[in-house]
């Protein structure tokens, strides 16, 4: 079967590794991809959001089925275009991806079919998100309406970072239209974790729990990303747990969006909190997690390709997937500046120390070539993977073979999964 992957990070570099084990991938594309997604599958140089060029490719080249990675273009209808051409896609309509596309929207779904979350309120200016906070008290959570590629959350604790967040949204337009509205809500307390599931429109096929870190810097300081790390199993969360989130949460959303007409084929992560009070919905995203994929393909054992064709059409087969007990981590290394101006273009070195290193994976994520060098074209530049019997072991490789990779401008957080060992 031809198979497209839709995206250039390193959740698709993953994905395209993962599908590209699978026997019956016959041609893997990906577009537009990037240096790392290159050694895997052939790269076509279409922007992600051109969804009608990207339509025209796949019926040219009889794509046996496409899978979208990022979030961008599943909100401006890439599977609705699919469709009307008959061609097989993994990923929900436009109607299911405003799940995600709107933050109101989304809180307000939550609200009507009593699933937990934190309580909220919609600010249309300074005057309304200032009211709103003093109704909260502090830490209080100011989130865009829109897409805001996971850095358009704030948390501030005091009054003066609350002007300014303030100022971010309605002065100074940082988030552009994407902020004309802003979820002000309370800030929960707990433990974080991310519960995916593939969804057939009706069914739920959940992956390996895990747990991304979503701060800059060491110790959850510093602004969100898009993520700095992440590994799988979660570490605090449990069977049962997994069983609650099913019945409370998961099950209950697939069936609001049916109930709404916007039956949900495509991946449904959940980002959780866990409190005193039981789990709570902080976010949900409409495609496969960045950078939780990267950990769950080194753990999975199943070939992904059948189950995305099962989805795709409508009709999950089987409603188990198969993941190693060992353990998988992920540390993102990230250009100086990030997330706000990361600085581009330094040549990145010692990546090919690392080739061929069973249970060792660098993933591409803002990586170009310049000549026959690698560089760094973005914030976060690589995802370095590991697995090991134990989360200690494999955050022992993933540390060890980021040391070296060297270019001047490199940072990341060195205490991914600290606080899950200490409890463990």
């Amino acid at each position: 079967m031809k198979v497209l992957v839709i995206g250039s990070g390193g959740r698709e570099h993953a994905l395209c590794w993962k599908l590209r084990q699978s026997p019956r991938v016959t041609e893997l594309y990906c577009a537009p991809g990037n240096p790392g997604i290159a050694q895997v599958a052939d790269l076509v140089p279409i922007p992600a959001d051109e969804i009608h060029q990207l339509a025209d490719f796949a019926a040219d080249l009889k794509i046996g089925l496409t899978v979208v990675g990022p979030e961008l273009p599943l909100t401006l209808g890439i599977v609705d275009e699919f469709h009307n051409r008959g061609l097989h896609i993994f990923g929900p309509q436009q109607k299911a991806a405003e799940l995600e596309g709107s933050k109101v929207f989304s809180k307000e779904f939550m609200k009507r079919h009593g699933i937990p979350t934190a309580d909220f309120g919609i600010a249309h200016d300074a005057e309304e998100a200032r009211t709103l906070a003093a109704k909260f008290g502090f830490p209080v959570v100011l989130k865009a309406d829109g897409l805001a590629a996971g850095k358009g959350v704030i948390l501030p604790k005091n009054q003066e970072e609350l002007d300014a967040a303030i100022a971010l949204f309605f002065d100074q337009r940082r988030f552009g239209a994407a902020g004309n509205r802003v979820v002000v809500e309370e800030c929960l307390v707990g433990e974080e974790v991310s519960f995916t599931s593939l969804c057939d429109g009706r069914h739920p096929l959940p992956l390996a729990t895990c747990k991304d870190y979503k701060r800059l810097l060491d110790n959850d300081e510093g602004p969100n990303t898009g993520g700095m790390g992440a590994h799988s199993p979660a570490g605090s969360f449990d069977k049962n747990l997994g069983a609650q989130v099913l019945e409370e949460i998961v099950r209950p959303t697939l069936a609001g969006m049916a109930m709404e007409n916007r039956d949900f084929t495509g991946v449904l992560y959940t980002g959780l909190m866990i409190t005193d009070d039981g789990p709570k919905v902080l976010e949900y995203n409409v495609r496969f997690g960045d950078p939780e994929t990267q950990p769950l393909m080194m753990r999975m054992n199943t070939d992904l390709l059948p189950i995305l064709e099962q989805a795709a059409v409508g009709r999950f087969e089987t409603l188990r997937m198969g993941f190693r007990k060992e353990h998988a981590a992920c540390v993102v290394l990230a250009s100086k500046g990030y997330p706000e101006k990361p600085i581009k273009g330094d040549p990145i070195e010692g990546l090919e120390k690392l080739l061929g290193q069973e249970g060792l994976e660098v993933f591409h994520a803002g990586t170009a070539t310049k000549g026959n060098a690698v560089v760094a074209a973005g914030g976060r530049v690589l995802n370095v993977c590991a697995t090991g019997p134990h989360l200690r072991d494999a955050l022992k490789r993933v540390y060890s073979a980021s040391t070296q990779i060297q270019w001047p401008n490199k940072i990341l957080r060195t205490d991914i999964g600290r606080r899950v060992l200490q409890g463990s």
